[in-house]
């Protein structure tokens, strides 16, 4: 299995000034939690890393760090996810038939969620990590008045690794770059071009780490052993 990680982004919301992946979390960057639970996944074999070029020395650096035994391949990244991605597609082995999606802020998900989304890709073509809502969901129109309640039982928080066919998705990132989509993620593009997407079950601790209360957060569950 191959695995993509998007990293090219710079944690606006986190108030960091550069890329918030290397930010600490306990003693390391938070890139190298990710890539310590894609190394002891039992199914990934080849790991790619979006990002920008200036980024691309400490990136080696935590790489070299961590002597990883399967391969890494840094991609240049584009101005968003969905170029980034895009990038990523294009630089798979030729081989790649079968590719995970995961942010690389997304470092405490388990080498298991790795491995069952990537089994799951057995029997589908596209899929996505995620966990039923717990909240109420209020849809509220341009004056924040609350229009609709969705039914909370239909409702789930994607997460990844999303999982994917990689021609079919090459295909729907072709058709979205020539109609103009924009999306945050690239389940989104399959299911605008018509093809259906499977859940499999996510993992509370997978939290995405976007401001500074998630990395107390995620300091809190490796400090009591929760990953």
């Amino acid at each position: 299995m191959f695995l993509l990680i998007p990293a090219a982004g710079v944690g606006k919301r986190m108030g960091a000034k550069g890329n918030k992946l290397l930010l600490k979390l306990q003693d390391k960057p938070l890139l190298a939690w990710t890539l310590i639970n894609a190394e002891k996944s039992q199914e990934i074999e080849w790991i790619g890393i979006m990002g920008q070029p200036y980024d691309f020395k400490e990136f080696t650096q935590i790489i070299k760090q961590l002597s990883l035994t399967k391969p890494v391949t840094l991609i240049k990244g584009g101005d968003t996810r969905q170029q980034s991605v895009y990038n990523g597609l294009q630089a798979l082995p030729s081989h790649a038939q079968k590719v995970l999606i995961h942010d690389g802020a997304r470092c405490l998900a388990t080498p298991e969620l790795f491995d069952r989304c990537a089994k799951a890709l057995d029997n589908c073509q596209g899929l996505i990590a995620a966990i039923p809502v717990k909240d109420t969901i209020k849809i509220v129109d341009e004056n924040k008045t609350v229009i609709d309640s969705p039914n909370r039982d239909y409702l789930w928080a994607a997460q990844t690794p999303q999982g994917f066919d990689v021609e079919l998705l090459k295909q729907c990132h072709n058709q979205g770059l020539e109609l103009g989509w924009e999306v945050t993620d690239d389940a989104a593009l399959l299911e605008r071009c018509g093809y259906s997407v499977q859940i499999v079950e996510g993992e509370e601790t997978n939290l995405k780490v976007t401001t500074p209360m998630d990395l107390t957060i995620a300091e809190f569950i490796l400090n009591h052993g929760k990953v």
